[in-house]
């Protein structure tokens, strides 16, 4: 029965990888899309979301299975009910790089973004893109010094996002109100795809260590409060 357990818990771990490393790829295709007017792109990210729609209701029937037919306690319960939470986080990254994809679809054969902000974008996808790659090695090694280095990433994301608003903010932006609109949209998708991944990593340090991180989890590990 345990090796049964051991098992079935590690391909749940490969699929929430597979999970991760597609929600990283979607946001860098959708990033091209959305500062090339690239419609194909725009496309076939829309197309590829099925695939984690798939592999999310595979992680969830996987985790439930465990639950109905293991009964785990304490450790082995925190591994599953945490595996649980974090499907719906990488899920999120996912639709999160669909919403941007639907923006630069909507748009073309027009570019979403004014030039002013392209380069933002372009370091918030870049960003972003990372962070997806870091969650998945974080999935895979459930390593909870490295899931806290995830806190940085989402600084960087966290500035970008502020000087972005800062400008929108400017009342000489002479862009007009839809493009307001866009880029308030798309900064706030960025932004909450950085905040599922921290998320993420918060979730596998509680899976691995039986403690909730602070909000910074390199205090929590640091044992600061």
């Amino acid at each position: 029965m345990r090796a049964a357990y051991t098992e079935q818990l590690a391909s749940l771990g490969h699929t929430l990888g597979d999970m991760a490393a597609l929600a990283g790829a979607s946001m860098e295709k959708a990033t091209d899309a959305l500062l090339q007017a690239d419609l194909a792109v725009a496309e076939q990210v829309i197309s590829e979301y099925d695939r984690m729609a798939e592999l999310t209701r595979t992680a969830e029937e996987q985790a439930f299975a465990l639950l109905a037919l293991q009964a785990p306690v304490a450790g082995d319960l925190r591994q599953v009910v945490s595996t649980i939470q974090i499907v719906a986080d990488v899920d999120r990254m996912g639709a999160l790089a669909l919403h941007v994809a639907k923006i630069a679809r909507r748009r073309h054969p027009q570019h979403a973004l004014p030039d002013q902000v392209n380069g933002y974008f372009a370091e918030m996808g870049r960003i972003a893109v990372a962070l997806g790659r870091a969650t998945q090695e974080v999935l895979e090694t459930r390593d909870p010094e490295r899931a806290a280095t995830l806190h940085d990433e989402d600084e960087a994301m966290d500035d970008l996002h502020r000087h972005l608003f800062t400008l929108l903010m400017d009342r000489d932006w002479p862009y007009g109100v839809a493009a307001a609109v866009d880029v308030t949209l798309l900064g706030r998708f960025y932004e909450r795809f950085a905040d599922h991944a921290v998320e993420v990593g918060r979730r596998v340090i509680f899976l691995v260590t039986g403690s909730l991180p602070s909000p910074d989890p390199e205090d929590h590990l640091a044992g600061r409060t």
